[in-house]
């Protein structure tokens, strides 16, 4: 089953498998609904005409996205060459607790087609393409999209308390283009890959899988819900294993392109 949210001429509509559901129908409520009830909440829904507006981002605004870090090796090693406290993320990759901190709210989302953004404040920014968690208000993960965590790598770099900084500003966060609902255990081999043109040249490109992973998506969903309660549901980014060249950077105009299994997400800089 899969979901996307329109910009449809009544407001934004989400749709199941290419048809609009009912008008009323709000994520908030299905990720209220425990896993294994997730299918047959959604056939009972009536479905209606096709779809034929404009993506929006799978997300409501009221939704919360955050982050995991430092869950690849390669993670690791670009974030021990940035930082003048290069030890802070070899704990952390070897630590029982991950890394996990606040990235957006669904106001601030960038969708399928819109534009991330880079700082003006930084001189070193790349995009970071990632499996995202679609997590239900239990805890239990129900699905998952494509992301973008575009972050300012001289500025976590030059001190770890800078993070929400390098991290948290208006286009930093883009979701796409819908929403895959799926049991975790089927998420473990993803293929991720990136993209990056510049003036319709291929300037950087790689892939990996998310069997690479250190840690398990279950552990990542599970240390999020220690202490903090999502009754409408959250959406939780597992970290890259992708990291452009040390000496590379993103420029406006640059056509980023991601994908996450058969989801493919692009965004243009600015």
């Amino acid at each position: 089953m899969y979901l996307s949210r329109h910009r449809a001429a009544t407001g934004p509509r989400w749709a199941l498998d290419g048809r609009y559901l009912p008008q009323d129908f709000a994520l908030d409520r299905l990720l209220e609904v425990p896993a294994a009830d997730v299918r047959s909440f959604l056939e009972e829904q009536s479905l209606q005409e096709d779809t034929e507006d404009t993506l929006l981002p799978p997300v409501e605004p009221t939704h919360e996205i955050w982050a995991s870090g430092v869950t690849y090796v390669r993670s690791r090693e670009a974030r021990e060459l940035e930082s003048t406290e290069a030890d802070a993320y070899e704990r952390i990759y070897d630590a029982e607790r991950p890394e996990l901190f606040f990235k957006a709210l669904g106001w601030r989302v960038v969708g399928p087609g819109g534009r991330v953004r880079v700082r003006r404040d930084s001189r070193w920014n790349v995009p970071e393409p990632e499996l995202v968690l679609v997590v239900n208000s239990g805890m239990e993960i129900v699905g998952y999209t494509a992301g973008n965590d575009v972050s300012s790598r001289d500025i976590e770099g030059e001190n770890t308390l800078y993070l929400p900084q390098a991290k948290v500003y208006d286009g930093s966060c883009s979701l796409g283009p819908g929403i895959v609902l799926s049991d975790p255990d089927a998420m473990r081999d993803l293929r991720i890959t990136m993209s990056i043109r510049r003036g319709g040249v291929l300037v950087f490109e790689d892939e990996i899988d998310t069997s690479q992973m250190k840690r398990s998506l279950g552990e990542l969903a599970a240390f999020l819900g220690k202490e903090l309660t999502f009754p409408g549901g959250v959406f939780l980014m597992s970290g890259t294993g992708i990291v452009p060249e040390d000496d590379f950077t993103l420029e406006p105009g640059d056509l980023v392109g991601i994908s996450v299994g058969d989801l493919i997400l692009e965004n243009e800089v600015e």
